[in-house]
């Protein structure tokens, strides 16, 4: 007998100042790779990242590496259109890129939002964790966190692979419910469509 099997596919935005590793993030996290010599994001970029979440279910990631240069402009908004979760990345080490971190979070909140009218779910990351820094980071990080409404902070390094899975599966644990809380009430025989072009769920029978 056949067993159900969901897809998500979520659209999330990797957002912050430029030269703060989201690029870094991104190839650590999908293909496990890390390079001291990327260079600068022009526009926006993209990355593919497929999960197999559990037994049931998968998701599609689809990151959209926003560059640091396009900061708050007119074309965000046409980048953040159909999102559903983010991550706003800071250098632990530039007080300068965490200052900005109240100014990404106010502009993807000002753009993009779940059809509920909620924000979007966001992830904190303090990035380059690796390196010698203040015991106050994290308090600081934790403070930013709960006073802009973020869902959740990391410590992170794409330098070392520290906290980076840990930190997208605490997004993608969001994203699914958040898609499931907003679907009405069905027939468990009756094959909806997506609520969204850009998250698709559908069931399928497994072989």
């Amino acid at each position: 007998m056949g067993c159900p099997q969901r897809e998500f596919l979520c659209k999330v935005l990797v957002v912050g100042d430029y030269g703060v590793g989201k690029t870094s993030i991104i190839q650590r996290y999908v293909h496990n790779i890390y390079s001291q010599c990327y260079r600068a994001t022009i526009g926006v970029d993209f990355a593919l990242k497929i999960v197999n979440w559990n037994a049931d279910t998968v998701v599609r990631l689809q990151l959209w590496d926003i560059a640091g240069q396009e900061r708050f402009g007119h074309m965000t908004r046409l980048y953040y259109r159909e999102a559903v979760g983010a991550l706003v990345v800071c250098d632990l080490g530039r007080a300068a890129t965490l200052d900005s971190v109240q100014r990404w979070k106010e502009d993807l909140d000002s753009k993009v939002s779940l059809q509920n009218g909620k924000p979007i779910p966001a992830i904190l990351l303090g990035n380059k964790c690796d390196q010698s820094l203040p015991d106050s980071s994290a308090k600081n990080l934790e403070g930013m966190c709960q006073e802009l409404g973020f869902s959740d902070f990391h410590l992170t390094s794409a330098k070392d692979n520290v906290n980076i899975d840990e930190a997208i599966s605490c997004l993608i644990k969001e994203m699914i419910a958040n898609e499931e809380d907003s679907e009405p009430a069905k027939d468990p025989n009756v094959i909806q469509p997506s609520l969204s072009p850009l998250r698709i769920r559908y069931e399928r029978c497994c072989s």
